[in-house]
């Protein structure tokens, strides 16, 4: 099948005018993108006008929540109801337009949801999926974490989510807002903890992502070896400079605070307290990333509290209102993404990749917020949201 006609963004960072893309339907790949003719009977759609870009690729979501003000309420669940709604919360994000995720583990249930949507069971975004965050005793998460102290327990867990299908190891290098009496600002782990962490992890062949606020947390985390650092929200110089040096990526998630500064009135005084805290630091801290050429990796956070399923595609525009360039945005958020996260031949549109795609009526480079509604959402050579290929080039 071809797409004639039409601007091609391929998640590279390269733009093609008046380009055509072939992909085919049955192996779900894409066959070549530029100048194509078609072949003998090859259905072929002409869409003007239209813009072709990799679907979003998030590095961040826990689909075990669901924007809830608290995640009492997910913990209160059982893993049934659990289950339930992260299959739930996985159709909405791939109908608006996030064909790969990274989930951040909940009872080792985003394992099992993984598999199910790559058997084809369920619909829902290819899925790079941990198991449990790893966190200290009473740190942030514990309510749906592994509770681990000392450097022996640590590898312990480490080696209890591969056993469970982890594809990467998370952990909690400092406090965070949304768990009472956490400080963000604050180590969580000894330097030994995350050492032994990142080197057990890095020894079963799994990346390894840190939740870290504060800048100390932060700076052991990178010195252990991670490859991910998550929020990023007090970011120091000398952090910055570290984050460079080693070569690590930042997953800001501006999405989280925003959401919970809009909906002060309906979240615990002290999830208030600590974003409001947290809240203009980050934006100046990613700004300062930003700058400094920090490599970046689009992420939402989505599932925190006021942080719906299915609006992920709103941290472009804060990638770009605070600082970044939008073709840099949406590599950030589609081939660098799949690439930092382990999900092969996603987040591209180059031969042999899967044909995960959308369809805007607008030019994302022109205008970012036009990701965030797609005329049509294709996955493996489906469309699984929006309008039919053939009605959108009948102009339908």
């Amino acid at each position: 099948m071809i797409l004639r006609d039409v601007r091609v963004v391929d998640g590279n960072g390269e733009r093609f005018e008046e380009a055509s893309l072939r992909f085919d339907p049955d192996s779900g790949r894409v066959e070549a993108v530029g100048d194509v003719d078609p072949r003998e009977g090859e259905p072929a759609y002409d869409c003007p006008g239209r813009t072709v870009v990799p679907g979003l690729v998030d590095a961040h979501v826990h689909f075990s929540l669901s924007g809830e003000a608290s995640v009492d309420d997910a913990v209160a669940m059982s893993d049934a109801e659990l289950v339930l709604t992260e299959a739930r919360n996985a159709r909405e994000t791939l109908e608006a337009g996030v064909t790969g995720v990274r989930a951040m583990g909940a009872r080792d249930l985003d394992v099992v949801l993984a598999e199910r949507v790559a058997r084809g069971d369920l619909p829902g975004p290819r899925m790079v999926a941990n198991c449990r965050s790893i966190t200290i005793t009473g740190g942030h998460g514990h309510h749906l974490g592994r509770e681990v102290d000392g450097p022996t327990e640590c590898r312990k867990a480490v080696r209890e989510q591969v056993k469970r299908g982890a594809r990467f190891i998370k952990f909690m290098a400092t406090g965070g807002v949304t768990t009472p009496g956490t400080d963000p600002d604050k180590p969580a782990f000894t330097q030994e903890e995350m050492d032994a962490l990142v080197d057990e992890a890095h020894r079963r062949g799994v990346h390894v992502a840190t939740h870290a606020h504060g800048s100390e947390g932060a700076r052991a985390a990178i010195r252990a070896g991670v490859d991910t650092v998550e929020h990023g929200t007090f970011l120091d110089e000398a952090t910055i400079d570290l984050l460079v040096a080693e070569d690590v990526s930042l997953v800001p998630t501006l999405s989280a605070p925003y959401r919970i500064v809009r909906n002060a009135d309906h979240v615990s005084d002290e999830a208030v307290q600590k974003t409001n805290d947290v809240y203009e630091r980050h934006i100046e801290s990613f700004g300062a990333a930003v700058e400094a050429g920090v490599d970046i990796v689009g992420g939402t956070d989505a599932g925190t509290p006021f942080n719906y399923h299915g609006a992920n595609a709103t941290e472009l525009s804060f990638m770009v209102e605070y600082g970044m360039d939008p073709c840099d945005a949406l590599v950030a958020m589609t081939g660098r993404a799949a690439e930092v996260i382990g999900l092969e031949d996603a987040g591209v549109l180059e031969p042999g990749a899967y044909a995960d795609f959308l369809m805007l009526d607008e030019d994302p480079l022109e205008d970012i917020g036009a990701v965030r509604d797609p005329e049509t959402v294709v996955k493996g050579g489906e469309v699984v949201a929006g309008t039919a290929l053939d009605r959108l080039a009948e102009g339908e």
